[in-house]
């Protein structure tokens, strides 16, 4: 590209809102060998970029993702305020979604892929030396797409043929790969299954892609927010404040944690699998061992993602056999506002960045 400079919300440390600051003095990045560089057409807005700005994926922070949300967590969230556990580098470009178009290669990589329009893989899976496994988020380990340009490893450049909107289209990868890695994780059939936080982007789309394999939805939210959830499929309602029935679910994906969470354990089926990808009530939460081995319950957390996850998720998108969840749209540069709707949870799906155009 012949621009050297580009527009960018830049995440200068942890904290409020205030830590993202608009810029438009920021270098575009030079795809490595083996990358691409991606024009931004659009992003959206989801938990992690809210709790990588205010550290509360550090283990000194207990309490529910709400509390510094606007504010932050103070010094001690700093030293490992990743989800990693490990400092991040500041100044940060988030931004976990990513719907644009290749307009530069790196070396390695065919020059025949500019012009491709693509999503960007969220959970970038790697290996360590030793064979285990680990991942890099984009947005977090590597910048993401709070800017108007952004590189990435060709293989995780996904090249999707759709109609629809990059608004609509940057709705899917971070909260749909999140879902689809949940329902994949827990096996989920024509059973069961509980879903909480329905009404956030994860839910909503847990909602479409049980559907999809066939389960019977019952999803826990708020009473004015059931109806979007009805049209989106979900087969039953239980609000907030009620207990869930007890020995009643094959599977319960949980983004929610919280002291209520012995009341989704009890509401398992025995032989029932439990899969967790949040705890945006609070992390820390109180388990009966005698229940977990004399119910044969298995317990999963889902943040590692095959590669087949998100290829997946863009043939999904292709057939038409999920559709984007978009509640408001925002300009990047407005992105802290953008934050503040989020924060308010008075929306059902995501709330989309447009960037390009």
């Amino acid at each position: 590209m012949a621009v050297e400079t580009m527009g960018a919300m830049v995440l200068t440390g942890h904290g409020g809102l205030e830590k993202l600051v608009w810029r438009t003095d920021v270098p575009v990045p030079k795809p490595a060998n083996g990358e691409v560089l991606v024009r931004v057409g659009a992003s959206a807005v989801n938990n992690t970029d809210v709790n990588t700005r205010t550290g509360w994926y550090s283990k000194a922070v207990r309490g529910d993702t709400a509390a510094g949300a606007n504010a932050g967590y103070g010094d001690g969230a700093d030293t490992e305020g990743s989800w990693t556990g490990n400092p991040l580098a500041f100044p940060l470009i988030q931004g976990a979604d990513c719907c644009g178009e290749i307009v530069a290669v790196g070396d390695g990589v065919s020059s025949g892929r500019i012009g491709e329009r693509v999503l960007v893989r969220v959970q970038i899976p790697t290996s360590a030396p030793d064979g285990s496994r680990s991942v890099i988020t984009f947005g977090s380990e590597r910048n993401g797409a709070f800017a108007q340009c952004t590189t990435a490893r060709s293989r995780d450049a996904i090249a999707i043929t759709s109609d629809l909107s990059d608004v609509e289209l940057a709705s899917f990868p971070c909260a749909f790969s999140t879902a689809e890695g949940m329902v994949q994780r827990a096996g989920l059939g024509e059973e069961r299954v509980l879903v909480t936080g329905a009404s956030g982007g994860v839910g909503a789309a847990a909602i479409q892609l049980a559907k999809r394999r066939g389960a019977h939805v019952t999803v826990v939210t708020s009473r004015g927010k059931a109806d979007k959830l009805r049209e989106l499929g979900a087969d039953e309602v239980i609000y907030r404040d009620d207990v869930p029935p007890a020995h009643s679910f094959n599977v319960i994906l949980d983004l929610v944690g919280g002291e209520r969470w012995p009341e989704l354990i009890d509401a398992l089926r025995d032989h029932g699998r439990y899969v967790a990808a949040g705890a945006i009530a609070g992390p820390i939460v109180e388990l009966d061992l005698r229940t977990l081995y004399l119910r044969d319950l298995t317990l999963m957390g889902s943040t590692y993602q095959s590669g087949n996850i998100f290829t997946d998720l863009v043939g999904y998108i292709e057939r038409g056999e999920i559709r984007p969840v978009v509640a408001e749209t925002f300009a990047l540069e407005d992105l802290r506002s953008a934050q503040e709707a989020f924060l308010g949870k008075a929306h059902v799906g995501k709330i989309g960045i447009r960037v390009g155009g």
